[in-house]
């Protein structure tokens, strides 16, 4: 087994404000920044490599908590939305009515106009995922809540209907194990991050 921590990127204004982010290159917000100065990563992450996805909340969110030298990997970038970029989904929900819920109602199957589904997400992921366990290197990824999710719901067998089957915060690190097969376990959700040193950065 390999294990993969992953973090959701920080806070941006359209995060702040629900809205759709999907492959828009959104900054983090002054907030966000602010927010990861005053953290660091835990103990378990201090020897992983890192990957991030390479859209840039992700990577100034590696780059805030000592990553910057972290790998791009397109296969960890978010959900790809289509035209619902910048969107509500609650206005959504208004705007198409009964097409909407429809929509919802397939799970793993729910698909953006002109988007891909969280079924397509995990497509992608697994060849990554495998290799990741063939290189047996623990790694920890900045990636987005879409992504994670996609793990959550394969180590779960969660088919993306009802309730989640765990409550994440998406201010903390989800930890998966990989078996040899790609196949991703929950090894702890929610793990905090840690304060940052006062001394951090002092030289």
């Amino acid at each position: 087994m390999t294990l993969l921590a992953t973090l959701r990127h920080a806070e941006t204004d359209w995060s702040r404000d629900k809205r759709i982010q999907g492959r828009t290159d959104i900054p983090l917000s002054d907030a966000g920044r602010d927010a990861l100065r005053a953290c660091a990563l835990p103990p378990l992450c201090a020897d992983m490599r890192s990957v991030t996805s390479p859209l840039l909340r992700c990577v100034e969110t590696a780059a805030l908590l000592g990553r910057a030298q972290a790998s791009r990997e397109p296969r960890i970038a978010e959900m790809d939305w289509g035209a619902w970029g910048g969107r509500r989904i609650a206005d959504l929900r208004v705007e198409l009515g009964t097409l909407m819920q429809d929509n919802e109602a397939r799970g793993l199957d729910f698909t953006p106009e002109g988007g891909e589904s969280p079924r397509r997400v995990l497509e992608r992921l697994r060849p990554w995922l495998a290799e990741l366990a063939a290189s047996a290197q623990p790694t920890l990824a900045f990636t987005h809540r879409g992504v994670i999710r996609v793990l959550l719901a394969a180590a779960c067998d969660w088919d993306m209907l009802g309730r989640p089957p765990a409550k994440l915060d998406w201010n903390a690190l989800q930890v998966f194990r990989v078996d040899a097969q790609g196949g991703p376990h929950i090894e702890a959700l929610n793990l905090p991050l840690a304060p940052a040193r006062e001394d951090a950065g002092a030289a």
